[in-house]
This record gives C-alpha cells, structure tokens and sequence, in this order.
C-alpha cells in the first residue's frame, strides 16, 4: 500500500503532561476512526464534545473532536483531531485505540505537512517557512519564516515564473510565424523587455539574501582575551544566569561554551573561550586553538584585557571590540580609542559590514570599559550590540530569500535569463530554450518539478505531528 493511502495519527500539541493534547488524523480512516471512538462523525469544522470509547467500549477520555473533510482541510485529506486530556496515560490509551484500526499507523516527521505540500495546500517555499516558524526563537525569526508562510517567496516567484513563460509564448510564437516576414522580430523586442526587468528584480533579491540567510542561524559573539580576565563572568551576566565556571585561577574555561540569547529579538549565539596564552598544558593548548578557531569564525568578537597581560587579538575577519575589563574604580562608559590606542593585530580600518546606526566614536573601534562583577558598562555594551543586530541583519521587511536552496535556484533562474538576453543576436530558438530552463527553475524552487530528490532531506527536520 502506497504510504498516502494509509491514515497517520500524532501528537500535534506540546510533550505530555498538559492540561489539553491534540492528536491530529489524516488519511482516508479518519472518518472511520471518528465512528468508532466517537459513536459519531460530527458536523463539520464544528467542535464537539463525546465520550471516547476504545473497540472494546471502555472508555478512554471525556473529549472534544473536530472533523474537517477533504479536501478543505490542511492536508487536502480527511481530517481529525481529538482534544483530549493531556495525562500519558490518556495519550497511551487513545494511541493504542487508534493503531488497532486497520491501516493507520503514527506519522513520521514533517508527513502532515509534506501531504499538505503534495496536495498543492503550500508549496515548498511555504513550507520551508512553517518550519523555520517551527524553530523560530525569537521575534524577528518568528516575523521572517511568517511571511515566507503566508507566501512572501513563493507568490513572486509564482509571478515571476508566469512572466517566463509569457516572454517564452511571444518569442516561440515569432518562431512559428517566421515565415510572416517581420513578425519574429515584432515579437522578440517586448519579450527581451520582460525578460530584462525581471532580471533586475531576481538580482536584487539576490544581493539581499545573505542577511535574511543568517537570521534562521543567528549572530556569532564569541568572548576572547587573555586568562582571568572575566569572560566567563561577562558570559554569566549577559546570559543572567550561571552557565560558565567562575575562578581567580587562570585556565579554567578550557573547552567552548555556547549560550543562545535573544537580543531585542535577534537570536545571538554567544561563546566564551578559554583564554589565549602560551601554554606547556597539552589539554589547555586545545583549548586556546579551538577559542582562536572560533574567534576567527564568528561574526564579532569581544577581546577582553584587565590592562596586565601583553596578549593583544590577532587580526582576523572577523570584527574585533575590545572590551576593557575590572575597572571597578574607573568611570563606567564607552569610549573610541585613539589610533595611538589601537593594540597592535586590530584591523586598522573597521569591516565594511560596520553597522551604520553606530555612533562615531563606536565607529572608531570602540573600546568598553566594564565591571563583569557589578555590572558597570554592561548597559552600554548590550546597547552597543543591539545595534550593531539590528545594522547586521536589517529589517528583513523586503527580503525574500532565507535559504540556500532558494538562493542557488534563483541564481539558476538569473543565469538562464542572462543567456537568453545573450542569445538574443543568435537564435530564436536557443533563446527560448534559456526562457525554459529559467521557468523549470523556478518550479524547482516552488516544489512543483524535479524535486523528487529533496523532498526528504526538507521535511525529516520537521517535528512529528507537523
């Protein structure tokens, strides 16, 4: 038997225990499934209170049910849900109910939706939203992978495709009419046309992807410096809680501790290494390579220095801020360093990804002055990388790629309409054949042609009962 003719049923709410679960049916045996443990098939879309009874007419749970029939449900299936108590022994009692009809069985990750998707309920660009809305963290995350499941994506490139397809029926046309004298060539011009301006909107969405990109993974902080000089206090503090071991003996952080925040609704990993020092301890010299490792990696770095060791950063791609640590007697602040300041390995000029909101004395590699311990210039520092999210990751209002499978086919879709553009001089024919490729992949990106091959890498990441 075909998977899609047999019903799945799943937990769709939150782990057990809860006050109320909801366990979701879809398949031709939903209806079945209702008449058995319901006595009854109820109206439709229309919430419902029954006693649910097992084959053996003891009863299971005190419930309400839903029914929502093909094909106007969220799988384009025949549809059920139980909301029933959420004990586990409710959960076990109704599952054993259900797996005992012929031909249901429990549903793998991510096959409610891939139904959805293969009933032409979503496409795959919707799709990939529900997930990332799934896993999203934070607020801005939840913002971006809402508006890629209510079509933000998809409908442009649904739009994009017709528009392909239109220019290709003009120059095809030209081909069918050669023999008309100057038709072919009455045609070609307005269907170039089409082809340029959508060129020029494909290649913006192209050069705005990075950003919207690495929203669903989130900024890369790692906290560098020297040993004692308080990272794993400032980890503590801007975690606000004690996730890093704290000791006046130098050498304690010896592997990556990684904390996930949300800044002002931005995800941020944040990661405190071991500290850099030259050392004979074979274990702690790990530790200094993987922290060097991944200070080069992230997408700022917080050099910490108390003002006694030597060690200074060496330079790297990543953008450095140095952060001026135990000045419990000092003035609390920010303040720019003067080039004079400037410790040797700080790039000389600031990264070109330097936020444009800061100020410009921040602009001017800054230099925090903080007390970890009591919390001076933490305010400023947090203020100061709230900012530098917020000019990192842009608003994301009007950006429309988030994954690097939407980005590499729609460089695809550019590409075959460069060439076609290319071949304008040569033949009618090959620029069709371009127009063609162009329109197959944007189907691609929507899930509509030739995607057999990753449809199950997509949707295994899905949580069961999605």
């Amino acid at each position: 038997m075909h998977p899609n003719d047999q019903t799945i049923f799943a937990l769709s709410s939150g782990r057990s225990p809860t006050a109320i679960a909801v366990v979701r049916m879809s398949g031709p045996q939903a209806g079945a499934a209702l008449q058995l443990l319901a006595a009854k098939i109820p109206s439709a879309r229309m919430a419902t209170r029954v006693l649910l009874r097992n084959a053996a007419g003891e009863a299971v749970d005190d419930a309400v049910v839903l029914w929502f029939p093909s094909p106007a449900s969220a799988t384009g299936e025949d549809v059920a849900e139980f909301h029933v108590h959420g004990s586990r022994a409710v959960l076990a009692a109704l599952f054993a109910a259900l797996a005992r009809i012929e031909n249901v069985r429990t549903a793998e990750p991510g096959e409610f939706t891939r139904r959805a998707f293969e009933n032409g309920k979503l496409d795959l660009t919707e799709a990939e939203g529900l997930d990332d809305l799934i896993h999203a963290d934070t607020e801005q995350q939840r913002r971006q992978a809402l508006r890629q499941l209510t079509g933000l994506l998809g409908n442009k490139a649904r739009a994009w495709r017709q528009q392909i397809i239109d220019a290709a029926a003009l120059i095809e046309a030209g081909i069918d009419f050669s023999d008309e004298g100057d038709v072919s060539g009455e045609l070609m011009g307005p269907a170039l046309a089409k082809v340029r301006i959508l060129l020029g909107e494909i290649e913006q969405a192209l050069a705005t992807a990075g950003r919207s990109e690495r929203l669903r993974d989130g900024l890369v902080v790692a906290i560098a410096g020297p040993p004692n000089v308080g990272k794993s206090t400032l980890l503590n503090h801007l975690a606000r809680r004690e996730v890093a071991i704290v000791s006046p003996h130098a050498g304690t952080t010896r592997d990556l501790i990684e904390v996930q925040l949300d800044l002002d609704g931005y995800p941020v990993t944040l990661i405190d290494t071991a500290g850099i020092r030259d050392t004979a301890d074979p274990v702690e010299q790990e530790g200094v390579r993987r922290a060097k490792a991944r200070a080069a990696e992230a997408d700022l770095v917080l050099w910490l220095d108390d003002g006694e060791s030597g060690y200074v950063p060496e330079q790297g791609a990543a953008m450095v801020w140095r952060v001026r640590t135990k000045v419990d007697l000092g003035e609390p602040g920010i303040v720019a360093a003067r080039p004079s300041e400037r410790p040797s390995g700080m790039p000389s000029q600031m990264p070109s990804q330097m936020p444009s909101q800061m100020t410009s004395s921040e602009m001017a590699s800054p230099v925090f002055q903080i007390s970890a311990r009591r919390g001076d210039g933490i305010a400023e520092l947090i203020a100061a990388l709230v900012r530098f999210a917020q000019a990192y990751f842009g608003t994301g209002y009007t950006a429309l790629i988030t994954r690097e499978r939407q980005r590499a086919l729609l460089g695809d879709t550019a590409n075959s309409l460069r060439r076609s553009l290319e071949m304008a001089g040569v033949g009618e024919e090959l620029v069709a054949e371009e127009l063609r490729r162009a329109a197959l992949s944007l189907g691609r990106l929507l899930g509509r042609v030739d995607i057999e091959d990753i449809l199950d890498v997509i949707f295994r990441d899905f949580c069961i009962g999605k």
